[in-house]
């Protein structure tokens, strides 16, 4: 074995790509969104790219958007609902106390022609 500082696993003449071989790279424009826990995300554009007004902050997942001094407020959560929440929200008891003698009187029909055996 050879000794010396080579990395393992590379070859001869390999290193990093300058910018001479890739080519001078695209203009970058660097925008400063703030969020309301007062974190500021520096994402790069292209010069010539448009710029959105909002961003997510990538550490706590909060809108941001370009004003340091009026960061947009969290969202509002909303509680999980039930299907019967929001059944309740459309019918009132009286309404489901009626749909619900209709539904019982159109079964015992049913089962008194013989439609339904159970």
């Amino acid at each position: 074995m050879t000794g010396g500082s080579a990395i393992r696993g590379s070859r001869v003449g390999a290193g990093p790509m300058g910018e001479a071989e890739r080519g001078d790279a695209a203009p970058r424009l660097y925008v400063s969104y703030y969020c309301a826990n007062r974190h500021e995300t520096r994402p790069a554009f292209a010069a010539d790219a448009q710029i959105p007004d909002t961003w997510d902050c990538p550490r706590c997942g909060l809108p941001s958007n370009l004003d340091s001094t009026n960061p947009p407020p969290p969202p509002k959560i909303e509680p999980y609902k039930t299907h019967l929440a929001y059944v309740k929200e459309r019918r009132s008891d009286a309404e489901a106390a009626d749909i619900l003698k209709e539904a019982l009187q159109s079964l015992r029909d049913r089962r008194a022609s013989g439609e339904v055996i159970y």
